[in-house]
């Protein structure tokens, strides 16, 4: 994967979990860390579209599911 160079400002908070995390969890690099959690964000917001969207068709269903046909057809 080809990789760029940013630099970011964070608080020292910010900067003091990122670093323990890369310690506790073995990681070779801050970026490492930084990169997973972009991944989790991008992760969330994929579920929350996804559900989204399963929403709209549930609907469409059940709407669908009834055209035309009346309790006494069963």
């Amino acid at each position: 994967m080809k990789t760029k160079k940013m630099s970011i400002s964070l608080s020292d908070s910010l900067i003091y979990f990122i670093e323990n995390y890369q310690i506790e969890k073995g990681f070779n690099h801050s970026s490492e860390v930084i990169e997973e959690a972009l991944q989790l964000l991008r992760e969330r917001d994929l579920e929350n579209a996804y559900r989204e969207a399963s929403k709209e068709v549930e609907t469409d269903w059940d709407i669908l599911a009834g055209d035309g046909l009346e309790d006494e057809t069963w």
